[in-house]
């Protein structure tokens, strides 16, 4: 067991594999923000983040998924919630900096970045956003 580590053995699944996504391309949906090319045409968004204290992706550990992310263009908003692992989580602001960063690097400055953590997943959750 490693010390020091708030979950040290969590749930790890698999990655599902991912069909090719078909959509007009100057529109952007949840999928492009969770798994697909990013605006500029990178292909690593936030289902390839990697926990903080884990080898894992935020995706392997259900901390997100592509249900987690919702767009609005007309709003020209991204919101992503996250589900930390444990309800004590050290690093719910540090993952909350790192879709942050991968949104703000990966797509156009007009988008509005909102990222929450999902109602009753963490014990101090209105600290996080």
């Amino acid at each position: 067991m490693t010390v020091g580590m708030i979950n040290a053995n969590p749930v790890v699944h698999e990655r599902p594999e991912r069909a090719s996504h078909p959509h007009a391309a100057d529109v952007l949906d949840p999928l492009d923000v969770f798994g697909g090319l990013s605006w500029c045409g990178a292909s690593d968004t936030v289902r390839d983040i990697k926990d903080p204290e884990h080898p894992y992706s935020l995706e392997q550990l259900s901390v997100l998924s592509e249900e987690s992310v919702s767009v609005d263009e007309t709003l020209g908003r991204i919101q992503i919630t996250f589900t930390p692992t444990v309800q004590h989580c050290s690093m719910a602001t540090v993952i909350g900096l790192c879709l942050r960063l991968k949104l703000m690097q990966n797509f156009p400055p007009h988008f509005k970045v909102d990222i929450k953590v999902a109602p009753g997943s963490l014990a101090n959750e209105e600290s996080v956003g």
